[in-house]
């Protein structure tokens, strides 16, 4: 089974219980008992420590998950709240970004730290890399993707390429 759980589009207290009530098994929620994968990773009883071991957090991600940001982050058994910057953003009206500059988007996502932080849960939010990462731990998160694991390959593929292509060219050899 997995150890982690980010759900998109938490936007209620309501869908936040139904998330921890979807990720943990009774009596703290109605997770099915399906073992196959589980007990493979986790052990014959698994089912005994998993409601202690696997993170479950919502993704707040729209104005309205702001709003409603005290509500969500006070249900038992959500470890913390995750920030889609871009989906954030464009449900206030502005461009998608993951390094959000806008005065609005940036106070929110400040206010969605502080938030979380303050109800004793994790912070977590979505980066665009290194630099803007370092600054949302400097801002209170204590979780940050730096990038995407496609956009890491993605970005690793291309600098490949544009290595193979320099060194290619210095030698006058001709590709396509």
């Amino acid at each position: 089974g997995a150890y982690g759980v980010i759900c998109p589009m938490i936007n209620s207290k309501a869908e936040a219980e139904a998330l921890v009530g979807a990720c943990r098994y009774p009596p703290r929620g109605a997770r099915s008992f399906g073992p196959n994968r589980a007990l493979l990773y986790g052990g014959a009883d698994y089912w005994q420590h998993a409601n202690d071991e696997v993170l479950v957090f919502a993704m707040v991600e729209t104005r309205e998950a702001v709003k409603n940001l005290d509500e969500i982050v006070s249900v038992e058994g959500l470890d913390g709240v995750y920030v889609g910057p871009s989906d954030l953003s464009l449900s206030m009206g502005k461009t998608p970004t993951l390094d959000p500059q806008d005065p609005e988007v940036l106070a929110a996502i400040k206010a969605i730290c502080a938030g979380t932080r303050k109800r004793g849960k994790i912070a977590g939010v979505h980066t665009d890399g290194a630099k803007t990462a370092i600054r949302r731990f400097g801002e209170g998160y204590q979780l940050c993707t730096i990038l995407s694991d496609a956009r890491l390959m993605a970005n690793a593929a291309a600098a490949a390429v544009r290595e193979a292509r320099g060194q290619m060219a210095q030698a006058g050899a001709k590709t396509y």
